[in-house]
């Protein structure tokens, strides 16, 4: 049974490495509803004081999350190109199945005026953002400090749930030189974007930590409205109007992938007293 646990959670690390490197999906959102985000969070805010606590715990959503970003990150390339919508179907299910999970945990230290106006502000200002994303264009030649900029996205991706760094490289044109140069291991692409995820982390995890101590109801539904928007910005819509058997096949991965992440809620409250 303790094998089965640590399975899943390996499991559960893979759709978040997975749902961070493929686009549109945030991996930071599937880490939130996995319930692995405060620990994280917890860890990487103070590491030596939670070595002993955290790491036995988090170190399957680690090997998991490894194994899902750089053992897809090529392979990826080719399910995008032939089945885009389908694959983001598939993800944006994961995410509405385990919404309700999400909401339960948003409202554990009650929920007040505030946590509905952060909620609401936190959403309008991400589609606010991600609009003005989706409708800019550049192209960047990518240096080492533009890698490091990739880094930094990445850890932002973890630390902010729902901005996946996609979304923000993809219109820089450094999405697709990116991913690849992690999927073949190119140290000119994982040194310095190593570096921008290491000092964003340093910088960002403690005061999002703190935020969450001192404010927990107000911090967690601003995220619940960050996964709301960033999940309805990532709907293929236009795939749905192509064809019958396009809008069919979405919806068959959407359905997939809200049972999928039923059934992954299921296990996690049935194991709950394995988390922190």
């Amino acid at each position: 049974m303790r094998i089965f646990r640590i399975l899943l959670k390996v499991l559960q690390g893979a759709l978040v490495g997975l749902g961070a490197v493929l686009p549109g999906i945030s991996g930071g959102v599937l880490s939130v509803v996995f319930g692995m985000y405060r620990p994280l969070m917890e860890f990487l805010s103070n590491p030596f004081r939670n070595f002993k606590t955290h790491v036995p715990l988090l170190l399957p959503y680690f090997a998991g999350s490894v194994i899902g970003f750089m053992g897809v990150a090529n392979l990826l390339a080719y399910f995008l190109e032939k089945y885009p919508a389908p694959s983001v179907c598939l993800f944006i299910g994961l995410i509405i199945g385990m919404f309700p999970s999400l909401w339960r945990e948003a409202g554990l230290q009650g929920r007040s005026a505030n946590s509905f106006l952060a909620m609401f502000s936190a959403m309008f200002f991400i589609f606010a953002l991600l609009i003005k994303l989706n409708t800019a264009s550049a192209a960047i030649q990518p240096t080492f400090c533009w890698y490091i900029f990739c880094g930094f996205c990445l850890a932002l991706s973890i630390i902010a749930p729902g901005m996946s760094f996609s979304t923000l490289l993809m219109p820089l044109g450094l999405y697709t030189p990116f991913v690849d140069g992690i999927g073949h291991l190119t140290d000119a692409v994982i040194v310095p974007s190593a570096i921008g995820s290491l000092i964003t982390i340093i910088c960002l995890s403690k005061a999002v930590n703190s935020l969450f101590e001192q404010h927990y109801s107000i911090a967690f539904h601003a995220i619940v409205g960050i996964v709301i928007a960033a999940t309805f910005m990532t709907v293929p819509f236009e795939s749905f109007t192509l064809s019958s058997r396009s809008c069919l096949l979405n919806i068959f991965f959407l359905a997939a992938g809200v049972f999928l992440s039923s059934v992954l809620d299921i296990l996690n409250r049935q194991y709950a007293y394995t988390r922190l």
